[in-house]
């Protein structure tokens, strides 16, 4: 067993707490994993804190007076201390993988060097003690110098076992700026098409943790290496689909990677920058000088981005914002305030803050055609947002200087009616903002009852 003494990295205080209380009852304890890897990364904070134990489940209950039997069957429990949890798993050898996903069973074993040997990457594979040091059996400290993304031991073994840790390597690779090891890769392209045994949450979460991160570009890597194919093939189409237009110098896979690049990690946003040109490869049509048109192409790409979404089984709400954004993303409303309240109105308030980026980010993945045109009109746009909003003006019923009770007052029945009165109400104020006086709207809403009884 290697052990880097002279590789020193700083435990919480907690967790030194229960290493030393396991090692004082005769157990071995380890921090171990994800933890132990970022503490070395520089910039690097680590999320949570994961220790690895010589001892089984029931010692490990027995020694700490809260614990939760998060994954006991596997050898995790989670020791509670000050309202945070730690988990503690014991050393284990991970049985035959039948379905690609999950072990049958899993064998506990007293040995440490046993234990890392299951573990995915090499970075992923350390473990620290407050007094031993590293332990680093596969050089995971060096990979990490060298930027690299490597299996531990046979790579095809790793990912037979579980398919997920294919999309894990890219997302790590994203995360940290790193690059694959070439035979690493390479079992990923010859086994890319077993993530289909792998659920679509699993999936999911590793697409998010990939676009999200600092550098969401890398999920051209997960194209090239054929994992797109399974998950996200609607994607792979937009690689492959070019766009011969004055306003784009490049494929629309290639301007979808720039546009998530130039939006913040907002996952919404991300998504929405994955999905704004999603339809264009079955949009595209090419006129008789050359140049490609993709009509369309928001609405039917909102149609595609709500049935992909709901197959990654993301929550509505998000699918909700997402589609949205989609649709609106290559709206252009006359720069005059009338225009301006009635997209307000269609589009939502709430996702405005969000589509102005998603713009701005499309507009600059653009090529050079129109730029500043096109940059200025959504510059005009946002500046007529802000006098709307610091006016005051109204933009929804219940903006309305009359509500429906005092249509109730009014004589008017309960009902349908009421909501349609104040609908109307809404549209003659979207279009003159000074009419959202009481007087005035109550007069029109005579006016208005008055009418539809003459059309009856």
């Amino acid at each position: 067993m290697r052990d880097d003494r002279n590789q020193t990295m700083e435990l919480p205080a907690p967790v030194r707490q229960i290493i030393h209380r396991l090692e004082t009852a005769g157990h071995e304890a380890y921090a171990v994993g994800g933890c132990v890897r970022d503490s070395f990364v520089p910039g690097r904070i680590p999320d949570d804190w994961d220790i690895t134990s010589s001892a089984k489940p029931r010692e490990i209950k027995a020694l700490f007076a809260h614990t939760i039997d998060t994954g006991i069957r596997h050898g995790t429990v989670t020791v509670m201390l000050d309202h945070v949890g730690y988990e503690v798993t014991t050393y284990r050898i991970d049985g035959e993988y039948l379905d690609g996903r999950h072990p049958r069973e899993v064998r506990f074993t007293p040995s440490l060097t046993e234990d890392l040997k299951r573990r995915d990457f090499t970075i992923n594979a350390m473990a620290y003690h407050p007094d031993r040091g590293l332990v680093d059996e596969f050089d995971g400290l060096g990979d990490l110098r060298r930027k690299r993304i490597r299996c531990v031991g046979d790579p095809r073994q790793r990912f037979t076992e579980d398919a997920l840790r294919m999309l894990r390597a890219v997302r790590f690779a994203a995360q940290l700026d790193f690059t694959l090891d070439r035979e690493t890769a390479a079992a990923i392209r010859e086994l890319a098409p077993n993530l289909k045994k792998v659920s679509a949450e699993r999936v999911r979460a590793e697409l998010m943790k990939t676009i999200c991160s600092v550098h969401p570009a890398c999920l051209e890597m997960a194209y090239e290496l054929g994992l797109t194919a399974v998950f996200l093939p609607e994607f792979d189409a937009c690689m492959r689909t070019p766009q011969n237009t004055p306003h784009h110098f490049t494929d629309v896979g290639h301007h979808t990677l720039l546009v998530m690049q130039g939006v913040s990690d907002d996952p919404v946003l991300r998504l929405a920058a994955l999905l704004h040109d999603i339809a264009k490869p079955v949009c595209r049509t090419t006129d008789a000088q050359g140049v490609d048109h993709f009509k369309g192409h928001p609405e039917e790409g909102a149609k595609m981005a709500r049935r992909i979404l709901r197959r990654l089984r993301f929550d509505k709400e998000t699918i909700e914002r997402v589609v949205q954004l989609v649709r609106c993303h290559d709206e252009r409303p006359d720069a005059d305030l009338r225009s301006v309240r009635r997209a307000m109105v269609r589009i939502g308030m709430q996702a405005f803050p969000r589509l102005f980026a998603l713009k701005r980010a499309d507009m600059l993945a653009q090529s050079d055609y129109r730029r500043r045109e096109k940059l200025a009109q959504i510059d005009d746009f946002e500046c007529l947002r802000e006098q709307i909003l610091q006016k005051k003006e109204a933009l929804s019923v219940g903006d309305l200087a009359i509500s429906g009770r005092d249509l109730l007052e009014m004589g008017l029945p309960q009902g349908r009616q009421v909501g349609e009165v104040l609908a109307a109400l809404l549209e003659d104020v979207l279009e003159e903002p000074a009419h959202n006086q009481p007087d005035y709207l109550r007069k029109r809403s005579r006016e208005i009852l008055l009418n539809r009884e003459k059309s009856l």
